[in-house]
């Protein structure tokens, strides 16, 4: 199989690529330019093909098999309008795997603010349909380890993570209103927190009381840039936490799927439509090389007339949301460095 690198982008660059995204061009797809292979760089494996085989296939090329009890951690939208991975695209993996879709209630008020209501929108989408759906922090939570301790001192993860021996961490890429664009990094650290441990993460250590983090967090916090980088290095700690609990059991592998890309998350019940059409869908052992891989696809769009990627540049830049993959590195998660196998060729 041909083994090809993308050209990195560095975010010192970040700026003039915002700034050139206000021009026109043909419709084009992600350049991927054949390279010298990085020795010992991890692999990211690529494919255009957006479907439930070729989410299989993107899969089984990692060559890692799922053993024991196998948590599949995706975002279940906070609407039906929200850009979740819908159970139609998921359901074949999930089912090959014997998974058991994984998620948390929210820390803000919404329609998965209790498992109740959560339980409810699940049923909603229909992803009781292709699997049993566990809310990981229905019966409280548990606290593991982090490497990173400069902001938060451990992680709060719903209890049932412990009950899992293999994670699936399949995430949607997009935009998000604080931390510039989410991935697999934000859906190990945020996705997989508690109610509380949300509050924990968001407040940068400040406060792990979900119900009162409004009240002790000083005013305009979770909507001012200079407290996002604070907030992303503890997501950064946060999914670290997570990545080293799997590892030392059965392993734990990392799935983007770029489609229906706003600026907007899963999590907002009401998203701006999507302004950039669908990339494909990428997978490594590396959570830092798959999200950079990712923010590289976008960096490096061009402009035309079905890919708009101003506002995203725009808000990735303004939250500093490049900095997860950068800290990651430092704290010895990942590398920002990696391979590509395009499973096309």
């Amino acid at each position: 199989m041909k083994r090809i690198l993308i050209n990195l982008t560095a975010v010192v660059l970040l700026p003039l690529l915002v700034a050139a995204s206000c021009g026109t061009s043909k419709k084009t797809t992600p350049a991927i330019e054949t390279s010298e292979v990085t020795e010992g760089a991890p692999v990211v494996y690529f494919t255009k093909d957006i479907s439930p085989d070729g989410l299989v296939k993107l899969y089984e090329a990692l060559g890692v098999e799922a053993g024991g009890k196998v948590a599949v951690k995706i975002s279940t939208g906070e609407s039906e309008k929200s850009n979740h991975l819908r159970p139609e695209l998921i359901g074949q993996l999930v089912k090959k795997v014997n998974g058991t879709l994984v998620e948390c209630n929210t820390a803000y008020e919404g329609s998965r603010s209790s498992t109740a209501s959560h339980r409810k929108e699940i049923e909603k989408r229909g992803y009781n349909h292709i699997a049993t759906v566990d809310i990981m922090d229905e019966e409280g939570e548990i606290k593991i380890p982090v490497v990173d301790d400069k902001w938060i001192k451990y992680d709060i993860v719903g209890s049932h993570l412990q009950n899992y021996d293999f994670m699936i961490n399949l995430a949607h890429f997009k935009g998000h209103a604080m931390g510039g664009f989410g991935g697999v990094l934000k859906n190990a650290s945020i996705g997989v927190a508690s109610q509380n441990g949300k509050a924990y993460i968001h407040s940068a250590g400040k406060t792990e009381d979900y119900h009162q983090m409004w009240q002790n967090l000083p005013e305009g916090w979770m909507s001012s840039p200079e407290n996002n980088t604070p907030f992303i290095e503890s997501m950064s700690a946060a999914a670290q936490a997570v990545h080293n609990y799997f590892k030392a059991k059965n392993g734990i592998v990392y799935i983007d799927v770029m489609n229906n890309i706003s600026i907007d998350c899963d999590c907002d019940g009401n998203p701006h439509k999507p302004t950039i059409a669908d990339i494909g869908m990428a997978a490594s052992l590396d959570p830092v090389a798959l999200d950079k891989f990712c923010l590289d696809q976008v960096f490096t769009l061009p402009n035309d007339e079905n890919n708009d990627t101003k506002a995203l540049l725009e808000r990735i830049n303004q939250r500093h949301g490049t900095r997860i993959v950068y800290r990651a590195e430092e704290a010895g998660l990942g590398t920002t460095k990696y391979e590509v196998i395009n499973l096309d060729k």
